[in-house]
């Protein structure tokens, strides 16, 4: 079986993840289109890419030169029909569905019928997506982790229909990019966020009932658990949002009452605190957005 020629990588959404998505492509050697509707979303990922790079020159991990060539494979753009000679797309949008639906629907016709589409969501299932477009069989997931650029984890999960030849691409693909591509099931949250996100969740019911502030529950699974990171500041990384989002997917698509979203939890992102992205969440961001 002949994999598919990837040369050139679209990413839809040029967020935090996006963004990451579009550093390690263009590491690896891929041309690299990094699409946004907003043109200030834009500036500002281009912006970071370049400071990441920089990072990099200053840790010896690559010269100037190299910096400046890898920099070079990325282009931004914020029309679909820029998009159209791609070999592969990578949707890493907003959790919603509905969002997803138009955005697919155009990324289908502006393509050719031989492109791979995968999609980083963190816990819709691939085979609802996969049937947005005309050819399901060229459709996967590939749900990479947050810092995309220092965690070595992606999630791979094959929807009802994704055939061999997309599977074997993808995963030589994620290899490339210099990650440990995981085949997982089409499930609700697939195994990384069917067992982070629950544990943020109750993080906040912990807050929510006052068995300890903020700092203390950070500092406890910090010391006792060994985690490079506390639950809460982890979600205010996330984005709240996000986080409510995925236990919403969890609980509407497992009908178990054990993932009902804390209720302080919504209180936050009703409120607009969304953690780090906006500046406040359960801690304050001096300086952020």
């Amino acid at each position: 079986m002949e994999l598919n020629e990837i040369k050139k990588i679209a990413v839809l959404g040029a967020g935090q993840m996006g963004a990451g998505i579009a550093q390690v492509a263009a590491q690896a050697g891929y041309s690299v289109v990094l699409y946004d509707i907003q043109d200030a979303v834009l500036e500002r990922a281009h912006g970071g890419l370049k400071k990441n790079f920089l990072k990099l020159v200053a840790k010896g991990k690559m010269n100037e030169q190299e910096a400046e060539e890898v920099m070079k494979k990325i282009k931004t753009a914020s029309l679909i029909s820029e998009l159209a000679d791609c070999d592969l797309v990578v949707e890493a949008i907003v959790e919603n569905l509905e969002i997803k639906r138009s955005l697919w629907s155009q990324i289908d016709q502006a393509c050719a019928p031989d492109a791979i589409f995968a999609s980083n969501t963190s816990s819709l299932a691939i085979t609802q997506l996969a049937s947005l477009v005309s050819h399901p069989e060229r459709f996967i997931g590939m749900h990479f982790m947050n810092p995309v650029p220092y965690m070595q984890l992606v999630e791979i999960i094959d929807g009802l229909a994704t055939d061999a030849k997309t599977h074997e691409t993808v995963m030589e693909i994620a290899r490339k990019m210099g990650k440990t591509p995981v085949e997982v099931n089409d499930a609700p949250g697939f195994v990384a966020n069917r067992l982070l996100i629950p544990m943020l969740n109750e993080a906040f019911f912990v807050l929510h009932e006052g068995v300890a502030t903020p700092e203390a529950i950070d500092q406890v699974m910090k010391l006792g658990m060994n985690h490079p990171m506390g639950p809460l500041a982890l979600a205010d990384l996330i984005g709240l949002d996000t986080v409510l989002s995925i236990m919403e997917v969890l609980h509407h698509d497992l009908g178990d009452p054990k993932y009902r979203p804390c209720p302080l939890l919504r209180k936050y992102v009703q409120a607009g605190r969304l953690g780090k992205k906006s500046g406040l969440g359960v801690y304050s961001y001096e300086g952020a957005k």
